[in-house]
């Protein structure tokens, strides 16, 4: 259906229209905007969220759990996501909202013109119809002069008393104004004819030429609507494929939660490779109690002395409560240990694998240094064959630190090494040393104190059945040397042990001991593995715990710890 067949009258109203088509369009261009700026928003937030809750520790310090990394993995693919919605406000601004952007700003300009021109063909017809009608006007004022001059000749022609010479002039001047009349009737009939060609041309012609023209355009505009409907929705099903994956690799990282392995990584992380404590031993005091059948007094013979046999080692209670106390550190805050450069500090296994752990880290960077002697070599040998390119003698001050820096890493590398065989020897001859240990287990009796006198009733404790610990001098606690300093006598004698292997105290603070020595025993094991001890000579040092069987004084107080 025609705008300029049907509507050829509704200038104005068509004017109406075609605006009231531009602000629609420019309206839902607003839409679009605010749209994409929601999305922008969105996408920035996610961003911010993975962002917060990203590890910022590096990857070597971050847990290796399961769970842990099905997160990270969730954090990734939760950005790739956001990255998907930047994707979408992107494809917004540019398909739709800057497409729909400038195709306003033509429209105006063409809905103008097209205004301008059906303007133009108004005036010119208006113009037409005032020619027409001042032609009209002039007929027939000059017909009605012509009446009136008809009228005064009829009169002085039939007025006896009238000159002829009157007569003459009125017959003239009729002749005159009836003249006139016939040249306004012609002028205006012609201009008549006219405006009715101009009329049909410009009802028939020129306004539909003119309203087909804005019916073009606002069916242009109605066309182009729908399209960027369709691609506001497009832009965000191109994404829904790439959206799908996101979520398919969080649900892929939730099931790569694995209880089993996550319990597997706590055994390898906090093993300190040390074995349990042993059991309470029974205490029985009333050994050397015995009643008689008939009054009911009391013996001081034991049971041994009635048997013929010698009385049997007494552990200490003191010694096995201190032993299991010191153990209830693993369910509650550790013992504070120097970090020590051989990591000696730390249980066996998280010393094993600190160790192999700088061991590999020292490899990567001397395979960094070679490779790098490897391209200055080569350059030099550029250099001189091409001397034009650089001086050879330039690349010897890099090249020697480059190997300065290799012998460096190689010595690191090497003295690592024999720590680390150290502790897996340690661990591995565990079982030995247990054999041995088992083998002394009594103190022969008649020992002697560390007074000088003899006694007959020791307390021997058992020992050996640990791995020797690893060698170096307990934890120091920041008052203890001063403390040492203030005292003017040295520190009292607590008990005796007998050296059950040989011990070469290569470590500061440590001292040497031979295999069945006996030293004195001035401080007891606080729980680190080792034992303070001296020498009847006077020198005195840390001695390892698993490495010694020890006897306490039955007033001394305190007791041996294990670890």
């Amino acid at each position: 259906m025609s705008w300029g067949t049907e509507l050829w009258d509704q200038f104005d109203n068509l004017d109406k229209h075609t605006q009231w088509g531009i602000d629609f369009l420019e309206r839902y261009s607003k839409f679009v905007k605010e749209r994409l700026e929601i999305e922008q928003y969105y996408a920035k937030q996610l961003r911010n969220l993975v962002k917060k809750y990203c590890p910022k520790r590096s990857k070597e310090e971050e847990p290796r759990f399961t769970t842990c990394l099905s997160f990270y993995s969730i954090l990734n693919e939760l950005n790739d996501y956001a990255g998907q919605r930047e994707v979408v406000a992107e494809e917004m601004g540019h398909r739709v909202y800057g497409e729909l952007m400038r195709y306003s700003l033509d429209l105006k300009a063409e809905r103008k013109h097209h205004l301008q021109e059906g303007r133009k063909a108004q005036q010119y017809l208006d113009q037409c119809w005032k020619q027409m009608d001042n032609s009209k006007k002039k007929f027939e004022r000059e017909c009605k002069e012509s009446e009136k001059s008809q009228i005064s000749y009829d009169r002085l022609d039939n007025d006896i008393n009238a000159t002829k010479s009157e007569v003459e002039k009125a017959k003239s001047q009729f002749y005159l104004r009836t003249h006139m009349a016939d040249e306004s009737k012609n002028e205006y009939a012609a201009q008549l004819q006219n405006f009715n060609a101009e009329q049909w041309k410009h009802f028939n012609n020129a306004i539909p030429h003119i309203f087909k023209n804005l019916q073009d355009m606002d069916q242009r505009r109605t066309v182009k609507l729908g399209e960027t409907f369709r691609s506001f929705a497009e832009v965000e099903r191109r994404v829904i494929p790439i959206i799908s994956k996101c979520l398919e690799g969080m649900v892929t990282a939730a099931k790569a939660v694995d209880d089993r392995k996550d319990s597997v990584i706590v055994v390898e992380s906090f093993k300190s490779g040390f074995e349990p404590p042993v059991d309470f031993p029974f205490e029985d005091f009333s050994q050397n109690l015995s009643r008689t059948g008939s009054d009911g007094t009391i013996s001081t013979a034991s049971k041994g002395d009635k048997d013929g046999g010698t009385p049997g080692p007494r552990p200490d209670p003191k010694h096995a409560m201190s032993k299991a106390k010191n153990k209830l550190w693993l369910f509650g805050k550790k013992p504070k240990a120097p970090s020590l450069e051989d990591f000696s500090h730390l249980p066996p296994e998280q010393r094993r694998k600190r160790l192999q752990q700088r061991i590999d880290e020292l490899g990567k960077e001397l395979q960094k240094e070679v490779d790098q002697r490897d391209a200055l070599n080569k350059m030099k040998d550029v250099y001189e064959k091409n001397p034009q390119m650089g001086d050879p003698s330039s690349l010897q001050p890099k090249i020697s630190e480059t190997m300065c820096n290799m012998e460096k890493l190689r010595s690191q590398i090497h003295t690592n090494e024999s720590w680390l065989s150290e502790v897996e020897g340690k661990q591995s001859s565990r079982g030995d040393r247990r054999h041995s240990a088992d083998n002394h287990q009594h103190t022969p009796q008649g020992r002697e104190s560390p007074e000088g006198s003899y006694t007959d009733d020791t307390t021997s404790q058992e020992h050996g059945h640990h791995a020797p610990p690893q060698h170096g001098p307990p934890p120091a606690d920041p008052h203890e040397f001063d403390d040492e300093f203030d005292e003017d006598e040295p520190l009292p004698v607590i008990g005796h042990c007998k050296a059950l292997y040989s011990f070469d105290g290569q470590n500061e603070g440590t001292l040497v001991m031979a295999e069945d020595e006996v030293l004195y025993i001035i401080e007891e094991d606080k729980g680190d593995g080792w034992t303070r001890a001296r020498k009847q000579g006077g020198q005195e040092g840390y001695v390892p715990s698993s490495y010694v069987e020890i006897t306490m004084e039955k007033n001394s107080k305190g007791a041996v710890t294990y670890i």
